[in-house]
């Protein structure tokens, strides 16, 4: 289990991350899971990553895909278990078209709403991007090869959000707060200095166009291989 966490496809992030819970006392249900996550990878073994980047011309662009999944344990696990009520930070970077970093990640602390959820999710995934932001950003003009000169090169960071709550929070003037959020928004308002100017853009994002939902929640087949077409590309 612990090769195929660290060597998982983005398809197979969600189920091998749920699976890893339980390492400790397994019951037949999980050797199940397993079953048919290596039934999943046996059928897909010509399967991986197909990358299409984008034309390289005057800018370099970031584009950073965030979900959440609320208390999506809740009325299918133990009720007396309070993990069953955390929520799950699913995120998808891509660099130039290519994804680049994935995750999913059950949240430390219980969200109380939807809303809390998700800006918690774009917390935790932009803590992750601003650091490859740095990295990308570096070897590029280090060494920028045969594409535009490092001097004319921009860089761009988009955030695609399906939640309007969030949006809201996020893009609000600093120090601002909606009546509901103070409690959480101080623990989770960091991110906002890093906005504009600072070329990081919040995009909302149609729920069909969401990348990052099979990192939260367990789809239907139409909805997984929809998903899994737009970020993996077969």
């Amino acid at each position: 289990l612990g090769y195929l966490q660290a060597n998982s496809r983005p398809d197979l992030t969600f189920s091998v991350s749920q699976c890893a819970r339980f390492t400790h006392s397994p019951k037949r249900s999980h050797e199940v899971a397993l079953q048919r996550i290596g039934q999943y990878l046996k059928a897909t073994s010509d399967k991986g990553l197909i990358f299409r980047p984008t034309s390289l011309q005057s800018q370099f662009t970031t584009d950073i895909y965030v979900d959440a999944d609320f208390a999506g344990g809740w009325s299918f696990e133990d009720p007396n278990d309070p993990i069953c009520v955390k929520s799950r930070t699913g995120f998808v970077i891509e660099a130039m078209g290519c994804p680049i970093q994935w995750q999913s990640k059950l949240q430390s602390n219980i969200a109380t709403s939807t809303m809390e959820a998700e800006y918690t999710a774009l917390s935790m995934a932009l803590r992750t991007a601003i650091s490859l932001m740095d990295v990308c950003s570096f070897v590029i003009k280090r060494f920028p090869g045969s594409g535009p000169s490092s001097s004319l090169l921009t860089f761009r960071t988009t955030v695609h959000e399906d939640n309007i709550g969030a949006l809201k929070l996020a893009t609000m003037e600093p120090g601002r707060h909606t009546p509901r959020s103070k409690f959480y928004a101080i623990k989770y308002h960091w991110f906002r200095s890093w906005l504009k100017p600072k070329s990081i853009e919040l995009q909302y994002c149609k729920t069909s166009e969401q990348k990052a939902d099979m990192f939260t929640k367990s789809l239907t087949t139409v909805e997984f291989q929809k998903c899994r077409k737009l970020t993996c590309g077969w």
